[in-house]
């Protein structure tokens, strides 16, 4: 049984986690510290790769199903595991991890221990296998295949109890055994909770450490997968990078230690720890994880912006598809793979420092020169007394223009560099150009304009142990302008924004697309009604049009009054501070909207961090959990509107936004929050909205 990291030996946790076989590194210097396993050392060279979430919620239109979901509603009408695939692999991307069973409970694979289950839906008559059809497509494209088995089963009779955890081991017996090779087996931290739990509609609490006996968890998969990394939170091979933006920390170590897990240090990892446990930085194409007919893909230039905050900082990036009911990725979302791989395509083709002169401050040994860093999987190595104050030179054929730096580390010596720095020669001096700390796997340096020079330098500015660096390039992006950012404050002024400094920002209220000829950003503008903001930025330098970003604002909190409020400071979420409420009790609040609308919903933004910052208050604190909505014309007479769950809000802090039903008109909106998630003490979050549209 599993215990916590806290008293969990590290040498047992190292033999559960890493395995007894470490990559093999060229002989040379001795390695340093914690060092991967082949697994993990294979897992991160595949570098970026695909989630997919499929299952009832692409026909429920939800991110988290109840589990009382009739095996009637899963029929696609046009699956294909082929498109699937090849739309993945027209990013790039060099495998998929299939949900085969999400929260919902609901089976991909016609499972012998369960009527909850593909075989008894009307897709292929009850003869269809999602999780057979897509490792055969994976297969036959030369894509890896992975699977994600939900520890949470908001269905099963039996879940919290003995009899549920002897089926999911069985469950995953069954795809460990039946769908060939498989590179990950993915465990989702979401545990217990309401539910339809066989018709109980009931709340249940486990112990996520103890109760799904973990122990036998990982011997079934090191038995029949011992190639496959798994994926948790922490006792397992790769950890969680503790957000669902695809943003890995910067540094974000791959190493921890034995101190039980949280999101920071999910993020950037422990300098120093014993363990190696790598960050997988995990995000979707699209905001929601599943299929949702109102959102829309992220651009080309998100997806690189993205590469560059997870591959270019040492992770690996797992990237989301969500087929649509039909069973396929939309075109929409295809043409962003597309444009995406044709970036970073255009961008690795040519190595500029291809034929430089290569010299350094020291060299280990014969194999290990100062030439081998512009090798692939080959390295340099310093003496073993160099360590801070070593430095690397390329002396190029020719001055070559780029904005993009790459080197990396031998992870099987270990993390060795903690900090560095990167030189070019102008003028003949030498100019530093960027600090960083950590190199591991891969460090990839996009500068925020090109630069030109006929020579570069790594200097080596703080190290645990002597240098080993290889897989030296430089490269020069093709012109790619990311679009802006929208935002409107809560006076209902809009304001646009974008990451580079030389741009132009163009924006249209009309639905058109935005053009150098629409109307130029200067300052915010009002909008407290709602409407479209679309949006573009142009380099003038540089002749580049961005891909446009769109908003759809509704009504803006202008006028509004809070009524009444279970807090202490009521008055501050309309000021824009948050709403906190009383420790221990459920939230509750009362909202004069200031006329009546035709609502059609609401929203609720999570984020108590921005509230407050006080670690140990924030640590009470936690989003609701879910929600009882109802509306009222006068203040005095309420009518119920809505009631249910806020689903992934423990983890993701993106807007939440719940339709009723039907539409209410009304003056006032009533909210009951029951309960903060994660069973924290206080109900709190940044903000809240109507939705009229």
């Amino acid at each position: 049984m599993i215990m916590d990291r806290r008293t969990l030996s590290l040498s047992v946790f190292a033999g559960l986690v890493g395995g007894p076989a470490l990559a093999r590194a060229p002989k040379g210097p001795a390695p340093f510290g914690a060092t991967p396993s082949v697994r993990q050392y294979d897992w991160q060279r595949l570098e970026t790769y695909g989630f997919m979430h499929y299952t009832m919620n692409a026909f429920t239109d939800r991110e988290w199903g109840y589990g009382d979901e009739p095996v009637s509603l899963f029929n696609p009408t046009d699956f294909s595991a082929d498109q699937i695939v090849l739309a993945a692999r027209s990013g790039g991307l060099k495998g998929i991890i299939l949900t085969a069973k999400h929260h919902d409970g609901f089976c991909l694979w016609p499972s012998r221990y369960t009527e909850h289950s593909v075989k008894f839906s009307p897709y292929k008559d009850g003869k269809g296998d999602i999780v057979g059809e897509m490792a055969e497509a994976c297969r036959k494209h030369g894509l890896k295949f992975g699977v994600y088995l939900s520890p949470w089963d908001r269905n099963h009779a039996e879940y919290g109890r003995p009899a549920y955890v002897e089926y999911y081991h069985n469950q995953l017996e069954e795809l460990t055994t039946q769908y060939g090779p498989l590179f990950e087996v993915w465990f989702d931290g979401a545990n217990g909770g309401d539910g339809y739990y066989g018709g109980a509609r009931e709340r249940r609490k486990i112990d996520a450490l103890t109760y799904y006996g973990w122990d036998t968890v990982r011997a079934i998969v090191r038995k029949n997968q011992p190639h496959a990394v798994m994926f948790a939170d922490e006792h397992m091979d790769v950890r969680w990078v503790g957000n669902e933006h695809g943003q890995a920390g910067d540094p974000c170590w791959p190493t921890v230690d034995e101190t039980p897990y949280t999101m920071a240090k999910g993020n950037a990892g422990v300098r120093g720890g014993k363990i190696w446990n790598p960050a997988e930085t995990n995000t979707s194409i699209r905001p929601g994880w599943f299929w949702h007919a109102d959102e829309s893909p992220r651009t080309p230039a998100n997806l690189t912006r993205v590469y560059f905050e997870s591959v270019g900082r040492g992770t690996t990036l797992l990237l989301n598809l969500a087929p649509d009911r039909r069973g396929r990725v939309p075109d929409a979302d295809v043409a962003s793979l597309t444009g995406w791989k044709a970036i970073l395509d255009k961008t690795f083709a040519r190595n500029l420092a291809t034929g430089a002169k290569v010299t350094a401050s020291s060299t280990y040994g014969e194999g290990f020169g100062p030439a081998q860093a512009l090798k692939s999987n080959a390295f340099w190595a310093a003496r073993t007394s160099d360590k801070a104050g070593a430095w690397i030179r390329f002396d190029l054929p020719k001055a070559q223009t780029f904005d993009v730096i790459r080197t990396a580390e031998d992870i099987r010596k270990g993390v060795r560099v903690d900090d560095f720095a990167i030189d070019i020669l102008e003028n003949g001096r030498w100019r530093p150009l960027q600090t960083h700390t950590y190199i591991g796997y891969k460090r990839l340096t996009r500068l925020s304009a090109p630069v030109t020079t006929r020579a570069v330098r790594i200097r080596i500015l703080k190290a645990a142990a002597s240098p080993i660096l290889g897989d030296f390039g430089l490269f020069l992006m093709p012109p790619v302008l990311e679009e802006p950012t929208i935002k409107r404050d809560r006076a209902g002024r809009v304001s646009l924004s974008a990451a580079e400094t030389d741009v132009r920002l163009f924006y249209t209220l009309d639905g058109s697309a935005p053009t150098t000829a629409s109307t130029p950003f200067s300052a915010p503008f009002p909008l407290p009604e709602g409407g479209q903001v679309r949006a573009v930025a142009f380099s003038p330098a540089r002749k580049v049009l961005s891909a446009a970003s769109v908003a759809q604002f509704d009504v803006a909190p202008v006028g509004w009054r809070m009524v009444s409020a279970s807090s202490d400071t009521p008055n501050a979420l309309l000021d824009g501070k948050g709403f906190v409420g009383r420790k221990g009790q459920p939230a509750e609040l009362v909202l004069d909207l200031g006329k009546v609308y035709d609502l059609k919903g609401f929203t609720l933004t999570p984020g108590v961090q921005d509230i407050y910052l006080d670690v140990n208050t924030v640590a009470q604190m936690g989003a609701p959990a879910g929600y009882v909505a109802s509306v009222s014309a006068d203040g005095q007479t309420f009518t119920p509107a809505g009631e249910g769950e806020f689903s992934n809000i423990a983890n993701s802090r993106s807007e939440q936004r719940i339709r009723f039903d039907a539409p209410h008109k009304g003056r006032y909106l009533k909210l009951v929050l029951p309960r903060a998630v994660q069973d924290k003490p206080t109900v709190a979050f940044s903000g809240v909205g109507i939705i009229t549209r």
